[in-house]
């Protein structure tokens, strides 16, 4: 069903969440990928960029080598994108390659959605008739009683009282 997939990747955990995700779909369905990357203009910021170019390009060789590493095939590219530009550069780029799909990494931030606007993800939707698939995030368990030690803790009590010893 698929040949061919984009993965749209960025800096951050959602960029490693993505390469794995496009590893396993590349080997279920025998397909390649593309590594995409745009090196975003810092708004305000007169040219300058949020990664230097030898930065950027290592971003993307660095995810081409992982799934090379896992047996597929893979090439990528960086580019340069405002945060105007950067939904329509992911469509193009998908349509240049031929793309069957876009893939995108996954972080729960859904509140800066909302005071931002809509995500990148979803501007990438509108615009392209191509399936876009996103990585399932991990999920982030926080507090005192989801920490590495709450397994011991819940041990140590019985019956509300705690074991001593």
């Amino acid at each position: 069903m698929f040949e061919r997939f984009l993965l749209a990747i960025d800096e951050t955990t959602a960029g490693e969440v993505g390469i794995s995700f496009a590893t396993a779909l590349a080997h279920r369905h025998g397909a390649s990928v593309h590594v995409f990357h745009a090196n975003e203009f810092i708004i305000g910021g007169r040219g300058v960029t949020a990664e230097t170019h030898a930065e950027a390009n290592r971003l993307v060789e660095n995810a081409v080598d992982q799934l090379r590493a896992a047996g597929i095939e893979a090439n990528g590219e960086s580019v340069l994108a405002n945060c105007f530009t950067l939904a329509p550069r992911i469509a193009e780029a998908a349509s240049r390659v031929g793309a069957d799909a876009i893939l995108f990494g996954s972080h729960r931030h859904r509140w800066l959605t909302r005071f931002f606007g809509k995500g990148v993800r979803e501007r990438v939707t509108r615009i392209t008739p191509l399936p876009v698939l996103t990585a399932p995030s991990p999920l982030k368990i926080r507090g005192r009683r989801n920490g590495p030690d709450a397994e011991v803790r819940r041990l140590a009590l019985v019956g509300n009282q705690p074991v001593s010893g």
